[in-house]
């Protein structure tokens, strides 16, 4: 037995269970903005496609047709943009909290979109005349 007195050990609470925050591994941090950057130039990628799906394409036997087209390439960028912000905050969160990352629905979303966009263009396609 031990001449001192037992102190009551408690373990210490995880940040995540005590509301403070630690700071992460700038590895971890460092990856978070480089996913989030990824993103962005994916959203650029597809905002600077819709533009030049307008301005440079010839028309489509269907007179809106490059609208059509670039629309929906311009708005996902924008909404791929937006979206990647809130991950990017969320992954920086859940790190600096000890919690899970949360799954990702960004991919989900991008194929979507750009299935969407693939079959707009087959359409365009099966209706032009000639070349």
């Amino acid at each position: 037995m031990s001449s001192e007195p037992e102190r009551n050990q408690e373990a210490t609470p995880s940040p995540s269970e005590s509301g403070g925050e630690i700071e992460p591994d700038v590895r971890f941090t460092y990856a978070n903005e480089r996913t989030f950057l990824a993103w962005n130039r994916t959203a650029l990628a597809l905002i600077a496609t819709g533009v030049v799906v307008v301005g440079v394409l010839p028309k489509f036997q269907i007179d809106f047709g490059r609208r059509v087209l670039a629309i929906p390439m311009i708005l996902l960028g924008a909404f791929m943009s937006f979206a990647s912000l809130r991950e990017w905050n969320a992954n920086e969160n859940a790190m600096r909290h000890e919690l899970p990352l949360p799954r990702s629905s960004l991919p989900r979303i991008l194929t979507i979109g750009v299935v969407v966009v693939a079959l707009i263009a087959a359409v365009l396609a099966a209706f032009q005349h000639g070349a």
